[in-house]
């Protein structure tokens, strides 16, 4: 079996998935928005929340145990608990198309959703509502996706481990990996919003890309090198960081099957991510399975892929990223 991976001028993305489609709402008056995964189709869901300051909706739905089977669609956004309100705009636009779980009464669209904390970052009042979610479902398409500044990655930011002044601009990013013998193949896409405490770490260069900066601003710290040193941390808020993010396949998997993949697809954040998981995160990831490839993989090698394109995937969320005032991008700290 052939492992095709795109050409560095080539964008593989969660959408080359089959059944799935991706939509951005990004809000001009600040930056904030929400981004949503939609399967009208549906498609076996799972989860695994890392993070310890989660904000989530529907993903006891997702326990194996649980008697739903499939989710309509996954949302992302911004705007900390307030942003959960995108899910009702999301269930609308369903709703409107006759998709959802069949109650005999009614049509009840599945749609977990998972929020990151970006109020820090312009007007506080301005976060993520129903009417959000509704227009990024509009926007929706199978083609792929913008990257960086935009949907639930546009007010997000990483390394605030040693406070916010010393922060950079965080994003949102995808990637996909395929696999094929010449008679059938499988995909394997992720889209992440990284909005991360910690330092970004590029796994094929070695070395720190994002993240927090030196007291001038000017380079790179090394957040890990510096906790080494002896420098002391600033008292951080529970819930001011967050990356949350999905992993999408077309091979068929079960809640149980599933499940297992979003936390393998984690190994993605961890390769990446440093520190990850903390206290201040509430790092979420949700898993797809649309069944439209004939394949039938073992888990093992669908959950690696998934951890393979998590972790491509927050390489290009920060490397797409744009700086804002006080914020500067990877792209910029490249020339410092």
């Amino acid at each position: 079996m052939s492992l095709n991976l795109p050409a560095q001028n080539e964008r593989g993305s969660i959408t080359d998935v089959a059944g799935i489609k991706v939509g951005h709402f990004t809000d001009s008056r600040r930056p904030t928005g929400c981004t949503v995964i939609l399967c009208e189709e549906g498609a076996v869901g799972g989860v695994d929340v890392r993070g310890a300051a989660p904000g989530t909706r529907e993903t006891d739905l997702l326990d194996p145990v649980n008697t739903v089977q499939q989710v309509h669609a996954v949302i992302l956004s911004g705007g900390s608990a307030f942003g959960l309100d995108t899910a009702t705009g999301v269930m609308r636009y369903l709703e409107e198309r006759g998709i959802g779980f069949d109650t005999r009464v009614a049509r009840v669209p599945i749609a977990p959703a998972a929020i990151l904390f970006d109020l820090g970052v312009g007007d506080p009042k301005i976060r993520p509502d129903a009417e959000a979610g509704y227009k990024a479902c509009k926007a929706a398409t199978t083609d792929a996706p913008a990257e960086g500044n935009v949907g639930a990655g546009a007010g997000a930011t990483v390394g605030k481990l040693f406070g916010m002044d010393r922060a950079m601009k965080g994003g949102i990013g995808v990637a996909s990996i395929r696999l094929s013998d010449g008679k059938s193949s499988l995909t394997v896409g992720a889209i992440v919003a990284v909005n991360a405490v910690g330092d970004v770490i590029d796994p094929g260069a070695g070395k720190v890309i994002a993240g927090a900066r030196t007291k001038d601003g000017k380079t790179l710290l090394g957040a890990m090198n510096a906790i080494l040193r002896g420098e002391p941390l600033p008292p951080l808020l529970g819930g001011s960081a967050t990356t949350i993010g999905a992993v999408a396949t077309d091979v068929k998997l079960d809640k149980a099957q599933a499940t297992k993949v979003a936390q393998m697809a984690h190994d993605g954040l961890a390769r990446t991510i440093n520190p990850v998981h903390t206290p201040v995160d509430g790092d979420t990831i949700f898993a797809l399975a649309t069944g439209k490839s004939s394949r039938q993989p073992s888990v093992t090698l669908i959950g690696a892929l998934a951890a393979e394109a998590m972790a491509q995937a927050v390489v290009r969320a920060v490397k797409a990223a744009r700086g804002i005032p006080g914020l500067p991008s990877a792209a910029e700290m490249k020339t410092s």
